[in-house]
């Protein structure tokens, strides 16, 4: 099964990179024929602060999307992967500005999150990326 895994993983992180909401949709349309279902939302702000907003984000695009169901499992699911991919980016953007992408994708119990954040200083731009996975209750 790790190559579920991975294929699922790798739609969250296409997903949190597209470039438009045009190449989001594509996407979506093209791992939903795969039975992959996704979600994307964007953010920003100073990370401290932003935290709690992209983890309720992802939640919420989740189950907007139908990637997840509105039950415990599946929304701890969510947060949990989020707040994992946000743990990652923690030492390149702790104290500092970031705009990004949050994306989820989830097939069968797999679900992932990837974060792709630009991080601010002044004029001296960083990137970083974060990838959670968790293992969520089958959909019903």
């Amino acid at each position: 099964m790790i190559a579920q895994s991975k294929r699922v993983a790798t739609a969250a992180l296409r997903m949190a990179m597209s470039e438009s909401r045009e190449e989001e949709n594509q996407l979506k349309e093209r791992y939903a024929q795969e039975g992959i279902r996704t979600a994307a939302a964007d953010y920003g702000g100073e990370y401290i602060n932003a935290i709690k907003k992209i983890v309720e984000r992802a939640v919420v695009s989740a189950r907007r999307e139908g990637v997840i169901q509105e039950i415990h499992g599946d929304e701890g699911a969510v947060a949990g992967a989020a707040r994992e991919a946000l743990a990652q980016i923690m030492p390149k953007a702790l104290g500092l500005n970031i705009g990004g992408k949050i994306a989820i994708a989830r097939r069968d119990e797999h679900l992932s999150v990837a974060i792709f954040v630009g991080v601010g200083l002044l004029h001296l731009d960083e990137v970083a990326i974060g990838l959670g996975h968790r293992v969520a209750p089958k959909m019903r």
